[in-house]
C-alpha cells in the first residue's frame, strides 16, 4: 500500500471548485423521500452511462429512514432542495476489510454519498466531504474510511482528488472495490 503505483490507484488531478450557495444540514425523517429519489436518480444515471452493475438499484423511503437510525445523514441543499447526501457512521460496513487501513482508535465510515447528476462536477461533492470532515472531527474521529466500486462507475478518482489515500483493492462477494481513507489527526 502507499504510492499510487504500488496500489494500482490512479494519479490525482485537482480541479477548482465552482461557487454557489449551498447549505448543509442533517437529514430528518421528512427528507427520506427526497433522499430516496436522489439515490435512485444517481443509480439510474450510472446505469445509463456505465451499464447495469451493483450500483443499479432503486432506493426507498424506508431504506433512507433506516440509514438515519444508524448513521448521521448530511445533506447539501440549494434553494431548499437536496442536491447531495452522504452518511457517516461509527459502525463498519459489511464490505470493509480493516486490514487495509491505518490502525486508529475511532474510524468513521462514509457511505451512500450521492450528488444529483446535473450538479456533478461543480464542487458540491467536495464541499460535502469538507462538511463531513468537520462532523468527523466533532465526533473525535481519527479517520474517514470508505469503499468505492472498482469500475468506471466508481467514484475512486473523486475521493483521491479530495485528499483520500487509496489503501488497496479488494473484492467482496464478487464486487470489486477500492478502499480509501482520510486521516484526520
Amino acid at each position: 500500500m502507499g504510492s499510487p503505483a504500488a496500489t494500482g490507484c490512479p494519479p490525482v488531478d485537482v480541479r477548482p471548485l465552482t461557487s454557489s450557495l449551498i447549505r448543509f444540514s442533517d437529514a430528518g425523517p421528512e427528507d427520506a423521500a427526497a433522499i430516496a429519489r436522489l439515490h435512485t436518480e444517481v443509480s439510474e444515471d450510472l446505469t445509463t452511462r456505465f451499464g447495469k452493475g451493483h450500483w443499479s438499484q432503486q432506493s426507498t423511503e424506508r431504506g433512507a429512514l433506516f440509514a438515519m437510525r444508524h448513521a448521521r445523514v448530511v445533506t447539501a441543499r440549494s434553494r431548499g432542495r437536496i442536491i447531495a447526501v452522504a452518511r457517516l457512521a461509527t459502525k463498519k460496513p459489511w464490505a470493509i476489510d480493516i486490514s487495509y487501513f491505518t490502525p486508529c482508535k475511532r474510524p468513521l465510515y462514509l457511505t451512500g454519498m450521492a450528488v444529483r447528476p446535473d450538479r456533478q462536477g461543480q464542487g458540491i461533492g467536495r464541499r460535502l466531504v469538507e462538511e463531513l470532515v468537520q462532523v468527523a472531527r466533532e465526533w473525535s474521529g481519527d479517520a474517514i474510511r470508505l469503499d468505492a466500486y472498482d469500475a468506471k462507475a466508481g467514484a475512486g478518482g473523486f475521493y483521491a482528488k479530495g485528499g483520500f489515500t487509496c489503501r488497496g483493492h479488494a473484492s467482496y462477494k464478487g464486487t470489486p472495490l477500492v478502499y480509501y481513507e482520510l486521516l484526520l489527526r
